[in-house]
């Protein structure tokens, strides 16, 4: 029989336990040494250095989240209240008789005079109450601080250890510490500690490195990381501290980190035989096939679990794991909980590799749970996993998710999962959902090809369809505003409006509550038809329309439609000349998709079109510049005609504004582009624009001519191109009709006034001009609208100063000249082919006898086609005559 009560040894060197004679083994005793690549946390050191100011440190986390590095570092490197003792458990310390004995001996390692009076364990299974009386007595009389560290705790199976020390704790002196590591808590009555603020706390997500701290870990390694690679690699093993470092010794071996960064498969592959050895093999055979068949899950709930794997303990085994931090974390607040995206990834690796070909069902039966538990988006992308497409597609439509795939946060998920399906899937719903796929994309023509096979489908049987698939297709009409009434000037859309009718009559068969569940609908039905009418220019329609499309946005899933209509109202806004109220609107718009600095859905161009108009239209040029270059990093711009358009008039526009026609006409497409008649009438009066500063008036008149669309502002154009070629009496015939010309805005009743002031100053009537002139003035000051002012050249400037600065025109545009801007070229008049002789003739800085004489003219003559010519030119000197020819490649 082995000995039984022997007292432990006094020097702690051959000390044996007293039931078996084993020695007691030192290395577990021993702090270990600070790791290669070591970085210090100061952060995590100072919490552990608060906790041990009272009676107990808690560190948790999962398998190779740093916490014996935390612990040892502190003990070695931080500022301990007094003597550390350690302890390193393994799984042989699970016997009571055992632990304590080892607890003894570390404690009596660093205060040899505890031991006096304290036998050991009589057995290793037991231990009595003597013990744990006499340690705690022991601690009351300690010197200073003492601190015991239980490093592993989560090897102690059982109660009877826990209850052992909870009694310590519970009677032990003032001056004992203890510090715990543990991948699960311990079974002590940590909640009481927690009310008697007894417990600091450390857990798994404070152990997570921050991007500094994972940059310090990369460069111990000699890896000098680009910050995008350090972010990636932390974000991907979310701070896992055994994951960056296996990841480093990695990136060491591959001559490619940026790329390592960006394949999650590489990070995978380093962390994979940790996460097997550690996490995955070390569970019951049977909890790791049921996260084995959970991994096609990115979240999980106990029900879905058990619908996976047919068993009926998902909600007890997920309990456990989370409580042993076995790399799965409950979502607060709610039943789900996740798993790691790195041992995600390993488990799905290793399913595959185990049940080839189980995939696709596990995720179309996970679809059929999340579909009837409402999670819509969810659903799609499982069935999409499973190639289940006419399933997915059928829940889309019954759930009327075509207005969602715009609106929701799940929308462009949506839309990825089913961009993968194939055109070959037969059926209406899956028309429907690609049609709506490809309308996400700004896909319109594709979107029009879905929806034509959507329509075969729908219209055979003879039977009417669905009203949720029915209501889909009239909506999807709507949104990709059909081509087929692109030529129409009278006051309907055609097929816009038609759809817009068929969406509210079908909006009107379905139960209210559904409608009202889904707000985006009438919001989507009044913004498409919005769209519909600015494309035909009707711009108090649409503004209008906008106003009701963001006023019927009541949910929080509904603010994009808000954000898309008010970005498209301040664009027809700013096209009227209602310059406040756009930029309002338009900032509105940012403001509600939190992108002032461009938007992450790619969908805030219209409001980035509207603020560079409004900036062009008030001649800012460098905020206009800026502007218009958000607008063109918007996807949306890119891929929207009507958008496109706009943005390719203002990026003319400033060109011109610079003096520049020919790049002013070269980024505008040729004729025929736009895909409805307003876009394709602005282009071509900005083609007019670009021609008129370049002295051709008659191919200005034909790219006035080319216009597709009716209203005030081709009439305007075509009076200011005839003006310029000197056909005053035209020109005042088309301005009266323009002033006739319902939807008149603020810059064509401008551009009328200041023309006719021309008009007026050419007839040398100075007096009308002037008065003219303040009638401008005043009619654009509210808006601050200068851009027609300063398109005018320098005629204005000199009607605009009168006599020495005086004249009554100069008051009414203090606010106009105030800001000091260079006037650019404007307008010319062509030049007659004596005239341009003359000015050649100029060019050679001859005098005007000379002139004559060279022309075979009398100087009469040639001073009155210099008059002439200063007059079309807009100059009142030889050498503007020079320097205005060679701008418009005259000379």
């Amino acid at each position: 029989m082995p000995p039984t009560g022997l007292p432990l040894s006094g020097d702690g060197r051959g000390t044996t336990l007293a039931w078996s004679g084993d020695p007691l083994l030192a290395a577990k005793f021993s702090v270990p040494a600070a790791p290669r690549h070591h970085v210090s946390r100061h952060r995590l050191l100072d919490r552990v250095g608060e906790g041990t100011h009272g009676p107990l440190t808690l560190v948790t986390g999962p398998a190779g989240a740093g916490k014996t590095a935390l612990a040892a570092a502190w003990a070695r490197d931080g500022e301990p209240p007094g003597p550390v003792a350690w302890l390193t458990l393994d799984t042989h310390d699970g016997a009571p008789g055992v632990f304590w004995s080892y607890v003894v001996e570390a404690l009596g390692r660093v205060l040899p005079r505890l031991r006096d009076g304290i036998t050991l364990p009589a057995r290793p299974g037991g231990v009595g109450t003597s013990l744990l009386t006499r340690l705690a007595a022991a601690t009351e009389h300690l010197p200073g601080p003492v601190v015991l560290v239980l490093d592993g705790f989560e090897k102690v199976a059982g109660r009877r250890v826990p209850a052992g020390l909870e009694f310590l704790l519970d009677h032990c002196g003032p001056l004992l510490r203890l510090v715990v590591t543990s991948r699960q808590d311990p079974l002590l009555p940590l909640h009481r500690y927690r009310a008697e603020d007894r417990l600091t706390e450390i857990r798994g997500t404070d152990l997570a490195f921050t991007l500094y701290e994972a940059t310090a870990l990369l460069r111990g390694h000699g890896l000098r990381p680009g910050e995008d690679v350090a972010r990636a690699l932390t974000r991907r093993t979310g701070g896992w501290a055994a994951g960056l470092r296996l990841c480093a010794l990695a990136l060491q071996r591959t001559g490619d980190p940026d790329g390592f960064a960006r394949s999650f498969t590489g990070t995978e592959q380093a962390v994979s035989g940790y996460l097997l050895a550690e996490v995955l093999d070390a569970l019951p055979p049977a909890t790791a096939e049921l996260l084995l068949r959970a991994s096609v899950l990115d979240r999980l709930h106990p029900d879905l679990v058990n619908a996976l794997t047919g068993r009926k303990d998902a909600e007890a085994v997920l309990a456990g794991l989370t409580h042993e931090n076995a790399f799965v974390d409950p979502v607060p607040g709610t039943p789900w909980c996740r798993v790691h995206p790195l041992f995600t990834e390993v488990l799905r690796a290793q399913l595959r590799i185990r049940h080839p070909g189980l995939v696709p069902r596990l995720h179309a039966r996970a679809a059929r749970w999340l579909a009837g538990e409402g999670l819509i988006t969810e659903a799609l992308e499982h069935a999409a996993e499973a190639g289940d497409w006419q399933y997915g597609a059928s829940v889309a439509v019954r759930h009327l998710l075509a207005g969602a795939l715009f609106t929701a946060p799940g929308g462009e998920r949506v839309e990825r999962a089913f961009s993968r399906m194939p055109p070959s899937v037969p059926g209406a719903e899956p028309a429907l959902l690609a049609a709506a796929c490809r309308l996400a994309r700004h896909d319109r023509a594709g979107c029009r090809e879905r929806l034509a096979a959507a329509e075969r489908h729908l219209s055979r049987g003879g039977t009417e369809p669905d009203p949720e698939a029915g209501l889909t297709h009239a909506l999807l009409r709507l949104l990709c505003e059909p081509q087929a009434d692109r030529h129409r000037t009278d006051r309907g859309t055609g097929p816009a409006e038609e759809a817009a009718r068929a969406v509210a009559e079908l909006m009107g068969r379905l139960p209210p509550e559904r409608i009202r569940a889904h707000p985006e609908i009438e919001a989507l039905r009044l913004h498409g038809l919005a769209r519909a009418h600015l494309g035909h220019g009707r711009l108090a329609d649409a503004r209008r329309l906008c106003a009701e499309a963001a006023g019927a946005c009541t949910t929080q899933e509904s603010l994009p439609v808000q954000h898309m209509s008010l970005g498209l109202l301040a664009l027809a806004e700013s096209a009227a000349g209602a310059l406040t109220s756009a930029e309002d609107h338009a900032l509105r718009s940012l403001l509600i998709a939190g992108q002032d600095g461009g938007g992450p859905d790619g969908r805030a161009g219209a409001a980035f079109v509207a603020l560079a108009a409004v900036a062009c239209e008030q001649d800012d040029q460098e905020v206009a510049h800026r502007r218009l270059g958000q607008a063109l990093a918007s996807r949306d711009v890119q891929e929207d005609p009507l958008l496109a358009a706009e943005a390719a008039v203002l990026r003319s526009r400033l060109e011109l504004a610079r003096g520049r026609w020919g790049p002013a006409l070269a980024v505008l497409p040729g004729p025929g582009a736009g895909d409805a008649p307003w876009p394709a009438q602005r282009l071509a009066l900005a083609r007019a624009a670009a021609a008129l500063a370049r002295g051709d008036h008659e191919a200005a008149v034909t790219a006035v001519h080319g216009t597709r669309a009716a209203g005030p502002a081709p009439l305007v154009a075509l009076a200011r191109a005839h003006l310029s070629a000197g056909r005053t009496d035209r020109s005042l015939r088309l301005l009266a009709r323009a002033e006739d010309s319902p939807g008149l805005g603020l810059p064509d009743r401008v551009g009328i006034q200041l023309l006719r002031a021309r008009a007026a100053l050419l007839a040398g009537d100075r007096a009308t001009a002037q008065h003219l002139l303040g009638r401008a003035l005043d009619t654009a000051r509210p808006e601050l609208l200068r851009r027609p002012f300063r398109d005018c050249g320098p005629w204005l400037r000199h009607l605009l100063d009168g006599a020495g600065g005086t004249g009554p025109a100069h008051a009414h545009g203090a606010w106009l000249t105030a800001r000091g801007d260079a006037e650019p070229p404007g307008p010319a008049q062509a030049l007659s082919n004596r005239e341009r002789d003359v000015l050649l003739c100029v060019q050679r800085m001859m005098s005007a006898d000379e002139i004559a004489d060279e022309l075979s003219l009398s100087v009469n003559t040639v001073k009155t086609h210099l008059r002439s010519v200063y007059r079309k030119l807009s100059v009142s000197r030889r050498r503007e005559a020079v320097e205005r020819g060679r701008e418009l490649h005259i000379l």
